[in-house]
């Protein structure tokens, strides 16, 4: 089995519409959210179905607004991870910006169901990081639920952000971990 080592991304842009879309309506994607539920603000919460949020996504990516990165495989889209600045999420449970942080918010994480276990969540958050870091972020912030949560497991679990040197910084909710690592 390829366990990803060849994996390279790529922001979700115009030019990656089919892909994204791709991934998302392939068997087991997650075509019923298209990543929007902690991203509904008051206009598009009246609509919940997966039609309405599969437009009310693509619609923030032809605006040009950051979404996320695409994990390809041998130039398939195999993996995706929401990475955007946190201002464009409803509010995840962070602490307030210190003055002069730039905050990009990692709230979810999908990969198709035959590489999970390879250790691809490490490679997603890596790639994250990275782009948040290019993009002019100075802390990237993430919401993670121990591996035994029952909900809230596209999020990540909090042992792959501590390996990879986040910090807790609180609770939002009684699942989800706040976790940090400041760039």
């Amino acid at each position: 089995m390829n366990t990803g080592t060849d994996l390279t991304f790529a922001s979700v842009d115009r030019s990656r519409l089919a892909d994204f879309e791709a991934l998302f309506e392939a068997p087991g994607g997650p075509k019923y959210c298209w990543c929007m539920a902690w991203r509904e603000m008051p206009a598009d919460a009246r609509q919940r179905d997966g039609t309405a949020r599969k437009a009310a996504m693509l619609a923030r990516v032809r605006r040009d607004e950051p979404v996320g990165l695409l994990g390809y495989q041998a130039g398939t889209p195999v993996a995706w991870v929401s990475i955007a600045p946190r201002s464009s999420y409803r509010p995840l449970g962070g602490p307030e910006a210190a003055p002069g942080e730039s905050i990009w918010s990692l709230a979810c994480m999908y990969v198709l169901r035959r590489l999970r276990g390879t250790g691809m969540a490490y490679r997603l958050i890596g790639a994250a990081v990275d782009h948040a870091r290019a993009q002019g972020a100075t802390v990237v912030e993430a919401y993670p639920v121990a591996a035994d949560s029952p909900s809230y497991r596209f999020m990540g679990f909090v042992p792959a952000f501590e390996r990879l040197a986040f910090e807790h910084c609180g609770m939002a909710g009684s699942r989800r971990h706040v976790m940090r690592l400041r760039l």
